[in-house]
């Protein structure tokens, strides 16, 4: 649930940024501060992984990216896990985009338990026998 919330806070911290550019001060004091926490981690062989900054389009709220920052622990641990891939780059998002769908799937759990939205959303299925009219 930290997780959540800390995406929340990083897209309201997106979303201020672009709209007052003085806040460049506090963002590199807050990119500092984490710094330290991964150094910290680090030095006590804790796996750490951060929100640097989100972007989202203007034009298009749904578009957007996170820069995520990690320690070699975490990496590790993700192996351990059964992440793959290339380079530490790959498998943090291979576990990035689990949590993703994890959130997803959490969301469309709880639509199904309301009876009233579980109507909605079973009145919305696509007829894959329809002509597409465009």
């Amino acid at each position: 649930m930290n997780f959540i919330k800390d995406l929340w806070a990083a897209w309201k911290q997106a979303r201020l940024r672009s709209k007052q550019k003085s806040r460049t001060f506090k963002r590199t004091k807050a990119t500092s501060a984490m710094a330290e926490e991964k150094r910290k981690a680090s030095e006590l062989h804790e796996p750490w992984v951060g929100i640097l900054r989100m972007d989202v389009d203007p034009e298009n709220i749904t578009d957007g990216c996170f820069e995520l920052d990690w320690n070699d622990v975490f990496v590790a641990r993700l192996v351990k896990k059964g992440y793959h891939g290339r380079n530490d780059q790959e498998i943090v998002e291979q576990w990035f985009n689990t949590v993703c769908q994890n959130v997803v799937a959490g969301f469309y759990e709880q639509a199904m338990a309301d009876p009233e939205k579980r109507r909605q959303l079973q009145g919305t299925a696509i007829d894959y026998n329809q002509p597409d009219i465009s």
